[in-house]
């Protein structure tokens, strides 16, 4: 399925808008060890930054995209925060300060990614850029908690989607689901929408 991350929740203080775009589609692995999430994003925008250039590192101040979702039965919700040179920050959590479980370097590298920039840092640059990132995340790593779905199961997620750049030139903070909260904000699983996988 195809959504657009366009809702623009601080738009007084953080106008900016790239226009990005993210397709979800459910996918059997490529190593046929079982099923995963296709997550991937198209991104069309003004700047482009990538200081970080290893996984768990700060990407969500680069030009950055980010998969935040909970699994039925799991009272955690996960965060996939990647940058657009593919660096990532993954975990496990309650909140943003509660219960942080990292994704292990094994667990990390489990999680396909496919980029249209090269892995090197980019000091940020002005202009227009299009970018693109894709993640597939096993199901293994997804429903580490719960149960698994069966292949041609139904399971519904809640999840959001979001664009941002903290220390770009022109901060942005947009998501695929509404946010009502006063200031910049990301985990808030309160204002997590449906999918349906």
């Amino acid at each position: 399925m195809a959504l657009l991350i366009n809702h623009v929740n601080w738009r007084e203080a953080f106008p900016e808008a790239p226009l990005t775009e993210v397709d979800v589609t459910r996918v059997p692995l490529a190593d046929n060890s079982g099923e995963g999430l296709r997550v991937a994003y198209r991104v069309h925008g003004r700047q482009l930054r990538a200081m970080a250039v290893n996984d768990q590192e700060p990407v969500w101040e680069d030009s950055c995209v980010e998969f935040f979702c909970q699994v039925p039965g799991d009272d955690h919700y996960m965060n996939f925060e990647t940058n657009c040179i593919g660096t990532m920050v993954a975990s496990r959590r309650l909140s943003r300060t509660e219960d942080v479980q990292l994704l292990s370097p094994e667990q990390m590298a489990k999680i396909e990614r496919h980029c249209s920039l090269q892995h090197k840092q980019i000091v940020e640059r002005d202009g227009l850029f299009d970018w693109k990132v894709e993640i597939t995340i096993p199901f293994a790593i997804l429903f580490a908690h719960t149960t698994i779905p069966t292949q041609g199961e139904k399971v519904v997620i809640r999840a959001n989607f979001y664009k941002c750049g903290d220390k770009t030139r022109y901060p942005h903070f947009l998501s695929w689901q509404p946010i009502a909260l006063p200031q910049p904000d990301f985990h808030c699983p309160q204002f997590f929408g449906e999918l349906e996988l």
